[in-house]
């Protein structure tokens, strides 16, 4: 048998019937028992002293376990900070290249523990904007008052580890009993963890405290649902007196099921009490951080989906372009993430694939935004994110193929794509123009040791003519991995890029270069 990394534990446990829900699948309260156990007992072997769980990081549930399979747990020591500490901890030895990803990596996530607070409020300052988009009168939208769940635990010494403080495992795993019930109250289904928001630990607690857990729904986003709970413990006297300390809240985000294993949609929420307001928009700040958070520590390896650029196939391969971006934006589930003067920004996840729609409000005719955005090699006077833009080959009037090279990000090598833009003018009955992005392989253009070639899976604009003398501009990109990083932080609250290339591109379309470019359509 293989013997354990320095620094790591292996624990492999056989689910039992005690261990799982009443759908024999391993419950998510014990999951997190177990893996709390393994970290704890890791940072110990570690550091050679008893260890508390001072905070745990965004934790996504990918598969189910069921009733007589085993699971295997591994925890390792990816990096250490004195910060937390009250002892001076060794450094980790890095042995593999996986070592030294792992370890910038946890650096990455200290960042963003760190910011976090800051971040939630500033988006929380900024979340009065969502007023006219969230909260007017919607028909089947509903409160929350149903869904408040109270329990209450006595920490036994089972409950406990060698010192009389209570496992942070076991606080998760009470506070997942009482946040399914509250789930479980908005819809007539099987309601279960798909992930955990940030658990910090404010305060410890003991043998003997009585434990009050408070639960109730915070907001719903289409197929899943955050609810809220708050931990307060309470010594002999404490309980006498009423008197309560909060040692933990966490957010819970659930699908839920039918007897089918279809996703069922969630009823919208209905904020009513200046509390609930309070709540639902601290939701839709979490969602946010959440979203870029889990996509910055990713570290995804990018999977090429480009096709070849085939001249006999042009064609086809122009419609199929300028199709999958219209399907895009046709989508249902997009959900507001930001909002600011003439910029709303939407997102889609489906199945960990990230899509970012960004609409734009322009005082300037549609024809004259087509015109302006289907020339790429105009994109780098108002974007950012490219460095130049040049055409490799004019194909025909409505399709071309592009150079691309982006800015360096992070200390690495640039990026660089080969893309194939098709337009379109509206049809004889339309008012919609359509630029369409997406990357081809071109035997020509091969990749470059100077960049990292990158990929757009599917992207462009959709332009839609409100009256003679403005439009909307509609971005979408169906985000690959190694596009995602020029935006996860904006995603995640902690950037404003999205929003700035935007007001560029504004200020581009509105008082375009004065070159003779656009003076006939």
């Amino acid at each position: 048998m293989e013997r354990p990394a320095p620094g790591e534990v292996v624990m492999s446990q056989a689910i039992q019937p005690a261990h799982a829900t009443a759908r024999g699948e391993l419950s998510a309260g014990q999951l997190l028992k177990w893996i709390d156990t393994t970290a704890c007992l890791a940072a110990e072997k570690h550091a050679g002293v008893s260890c508390v769980t001072a905070s745990v990081d965004d934790i996504q549930f990918e598969e189910t376990a069921r009733v007589g399979q085993v699971i295997t747990i591994k925890a390792k020591v990816t990096r250490a900070f004195s910060t937390s500490m009250e002892i001076h901890l060794k450094p980790v030895t890095l042995l593999t290249e996986q070592d030294h990803v792992e370890h910038n990596l946890a650096a990455e996530r200290r960042k963003v523990r760190l910011q976090h607070e800051d971040t939630f409020n500033n988006l929380m300052k900024e979340s009065s904007k969502f007023d006219d988009l969230i909260f007017d009168e919607e028909e089947g939208a509903v409160s929350t008052r149903g869904t408040s769940v109270q329990s209450i635990e006595l920490v036994l010494p089972p409950h406990a580890n060698h010192h009389g403080n209570t496992f942070g495992g076991q606080i998760m795993a009470w506070m997942e009993t009482v946040a399914t019930i509250s789930a479980s109250r908005l819809c007539w289904a099987h309601p279960f963890l798909k992930s955990v928001d940030m658990f910090k630990f404010r305060g410890p607690s003991t043998v003997g405290d009585r434990l009050v857990f408070t639960a109730i729904v915070n907001n719903t986003f289409q197929t899943c649902v955050e609810v809220g709970v708050r931990v307060e413990a309470f010594d002999c006297q404490e309980w006498a007196e009423g008197r309560g300390r909060h040692i933990n809240s966490a957010f819970l985000i659930y699908n839920a099921a039918d007897d089918k294993e279809n996703l069922i949609t969630f009823p919208r929420i209905q904020p009513i009490s200046k509390d609930d307001f309070r709540r639902y928009r601290g939701a839709i700040a979490r969602k946010r951080i959440r979203l870029g958070r889990k996509y910055v520590i990713s570290h995804k390896e990018e999977v090429p989906l480009c096709i070849h650029w085939d001249i006999s196939k042009q064609a086809s391969l122009s419609d199929s372009n300028v199709e999958a971006l219209k399907k895009l934006a046709a989508k249902r589930g997009w959900e507001v993430t930001s909002t600011v003067e003439k910029i709303k920004i939407y997102t889609l996840e489906e199945h960990d694939v990230l899509s970012v729609w960004v609409e734009k409000h322009v005082g300037s005719p549609a024809h004259l935004a087509y015109r302006l955005l289907s020339d790429f090699t105009k994109r780098p006077l108002w974007d950012p994110h490219f460095v130049s833009c040049e055409v490799i080959d004019w194909v025909s009037e409505d399709d071309q193929l592009y150079h691309i090279t982006c800015p360096i990000l992070n200390d690495d090598k640039p990026k660089d794509l080969v893309v194939l833009v098709s337009r379109r003018k509206p049809l004889k009955d339309g008012n919609t123009y359509t630029v369409a992005v997406k990357s081809v392989i071109l035997p020509s253009v091969p990749p470059s040791p100077q960049y990292i070639r990158s990929e757009i899976i599917c992207a462009g604009f959709l332009i839609h003519a409100i009256d003679s003398n403005s439009c909307i501009v509609s971005y979408f990109n169906h985000m690959s991995a190694s596009i995602l990083p020029y935006f996860a932080g904006n995603l995640g609250g902690w950037s404003k890029s999205i929003e700035e290339t935007a007001a560029s591109c504004i200020q581009f379309l509105e008082n375009p270069p004065d070159d003779g470019f656009v003076s006939t359509f």
